[in-house]
């Protein structure tokens, strides 16, 4: 928590700005690609970055693949979890939030920016209508963030069970999917520490449709979960 207060209180100058900004280009969005979008995300995080004196150590890049949307699926760690993947994913992303916490400062500011959705877990309108913006757009070739394990809670580097729901959106795009495994990005934002601290984020080779297409959702739930735990012990 010391590391996630002297950052806000660090990171006040470059905050405003994102929310200056973040105003700017939602009243000028023609002239914004979204590549410009994301470019100016990513800046932000790799300036939390600095600011936090995180070093992360990213692997597997390789098994993204180069053409066509997919929907990546990391583990739940904390606060620094999205901020990582942004930053190491270099194509443009969004990513999938519960509603209440997407208000927040700074999530808000990035779900507006990126267009991510915001899924509401009390309303099973506003969930449907989610899926279905994530699939089309997953269609066209959108690349999307989605948290199976939907929170965190003193998680650290243990992995809780996934929704199976969550692969929804992937199977009706049939599209990759890309298991995502974390490893200590749960320290950055939790440790009483201003240290320098290293995390790991493993982009793992993806299923295909076809390597799925005939597995029912809770199938496809404990393959990508077993995947990732099977990485996070390799690594520790």
């Amino acid at each position: 928590m010391l590391r996630f207060i002297i950052t806000f209180l660090i990171s006040i100058p470059s905050i405003l700005t994102l929310v200056w900004k973040t105003n700017y280009i939602m009243a000028h969005q023609d002239e914004y690609t979204e590549q410009d979008r994301y470019d100016f995300i990513r800046y932000f995080a790799a300036k939390l970055k600095k600011n936090a004196h995180i070093f992360t150590h990213v692997y597997g890049l390789e098994n993204l693949p180069k053409e066509g949307g997919y929907v990546m699926y990391p583990n739940h760690q904390g606060k620094y979890d999205a901020i990582g993947i942004f930053d190491a994913h270099k194509n443009p992303c969004t990513i999938v939030v519960d509603a209440k916490r997407s208000k927040l400062l700074l999530v808000d500011q990035m779900m507006r920016v990126l267009d991510g959705v915001r899924l509401d877990s009390s309303s099973i309108r506003n969930q449907i209508e989610g899926i279905q913006k994530v699939y089309r757009e997953v269609s066209n070739g959108r690349r999307y963030i989605i948290f199976p394990e939907g929170g965190y809670k003193d998680n650290r580097n243990n992995v809780q069970e996934f929704k199976p729901g969550a692969f929804k959106c992937a199977i009706k795009a049939k599209s990759p999917i890309v298991p995502v495994a974390l490893i200590d990005s749960w320290k950055p934002f939790t440790l009483n520490s201003l240290r320098r601290v290293e995390t790991q984020i493993h982009f793992l080779e993806p299923l295909n449709y076809d390597d799925y297409k005939d597995l029912s959702t809770q199938e496809i739930a404990e393959q990508v979960r077993t995947s990732i735990v099977n990485k996070i012990a390799a690594c520790l």
